[in-house]
């Protein structure tokens, strides 16, 4: 290999070398960029007004408002407060779910799998309520099908 050659190879691999940190610091930078749900979301204000209007409708709705009859006003804000943190944990924020497990909050509760369809569609028009883009629904729908098992038929 001739002088000319080595020189201009010696200085590619010595801009690669100095470029290539700092391309992986970009990218690095990037990725660090990229919101989690929560903050995609809204945060947790956001979080907390699906919680109420989501609630509201399930409290309300002929078929699912009996699983609300006969609880307290403390009892209902601690659902409420146990649903924030849930989703606020599930969704990448800061909180933390102190409640109990799925399997257990919901065994004797006689969940069908019609209530399930009812409950996501009353979240689901909560969610268009609040106009949440079709990235962010599909996440959050993602990891609330992942909790059915543990919900429906307990």
């Amino acid at each position: 290999m001739n002088i000319a050659c080595k020189n201009f190879l010696n200085s590619t691999l010595l801009v690669f070398a100095l470029v290539a940190p700092v391309g992986s610091l970009c990218l690095g930078r990037a990725a660090a960029q990229e919101l989690t749900l929560y903050k995609r979301l809204g945060g947790y204000d956001a979080v907390a007004a699906v919680t109420d209007d989501f609630i509201g409708r399930l409290a309300t709705d002929p078929q699912l408002g009996r699983f609300f009859k006969g609880t307290s006003t403390d009892s209902q804000k601690r659902i409420r407060q146990h649903v924030v943190d849930f989703l606020c944990q599930a969704t990448g924020g800061p909180c933390f779910y102190l409640g109990r497990d799925m399997k257990t909050a919901h065994t004797g509760l006689n969940i069908t799998e019609d209530d399930w369809n009812t409950s996501v569609k009353l979240l689901v028009a909560t969610l268009d309520k609040f106009n949440v883009q079709s990235r962010e629904k599909s996440e959050v729908l993602g990891a609330i099908s992942g909790l059915k098992g543990d919900i429906v038929g307990r």
